[in-house]
């Protein structure tokens, strides 16, 4: 990887992310997927924490994996501001720094399309998950329209270039199927608030470890 490129990966693409997802339409959706959450919860790309003003107050620990230090600077008002403690507990989500059953949910939003390998990824979740723990998702992902997916397989080269290792291909529900778990609930349609676009098909949803 070049220097130009790290430092567009490392100091660029936090500030995209967090310009792109933080819209009263999209935080509806983040409301909606941390509605119950409670006791320890380990939330997967912590970003520059959108999701803090979203978790309820039964929530008692957060420990963040997050690989991006620009993207926890720019957290740091958010964490700031809210009494909850945060930890930074790693880097990748593929190699959870937690000992098995050690959360009661696990949340992951617009994160799992950057990790390389999101099957080890689902992996380390129900490792890490207690009996009865969920994994809340909410993510971006193939389309339905094959005029859309189609575009989303041509641009996907681009967008893992410049967008961090993004892909615009995941396809979540086969994801999650492969990985054993039950979807509890999903809900698949373009994100309100932008124009649909190869970058704005996403999935909200709870699963649990089969």
């Amino acid at each position: 990887m070049g220097r130009v490129t790290r430092w567009w990966d490392e100091r660029v693409v936090p500030g995209l992310v967090d310009a792109s997802l933080k819209g009263h339409e999209i935080g509806a959706l983040r409301a909606d997927v941390c509605t119950g959450l409670t006791g320890e919860v380990l939330e997967i790309g912590f970003g520059s924490g959108l999701n803090l003003r979203h978790l309820p107050a039964g929530v008692a620990r957060l420990d963040a994996v997050e690989p991006s230090d620009r993207g926890w600077e720019m957290s740091e008002r958010r964490r700031a501001r809210h009494d909850l403690e945060v930890r930074r507990t790693g880097l990748d989500g593929q190699r959870l720094a937690a000992a098995d059953d050690s959360y009661d949910h696990v949340l992951c939003t617009f994160s799992l399309c950057t990790i390389p390998d999101p099957l080890l990824a689902l992996d380390e979740v129900r490792r890490v998950l207690r009996p009865g723990g969920t994994l809340r998702l909410l993510e971006h992902g193939i389309a339905p329209e094959p005029r859309t997916a189609r575009w989303q397989r041509r641009l996907d080269p681009l967008e893992r270039r410049f967008a961090g290792g993004c892909h615009l291909t995941r396809d979540v529900p086969a994801l999650l199927e492969r990985a054993s778990y039950d979807v509890r609930s999903l809900t698949a349609a373009y994100l309100p608030g932008v124009p649909r676009s190869p970058w704005t098909y996403g999935y909200r949803g709870t699963a649990v470890p089969a």
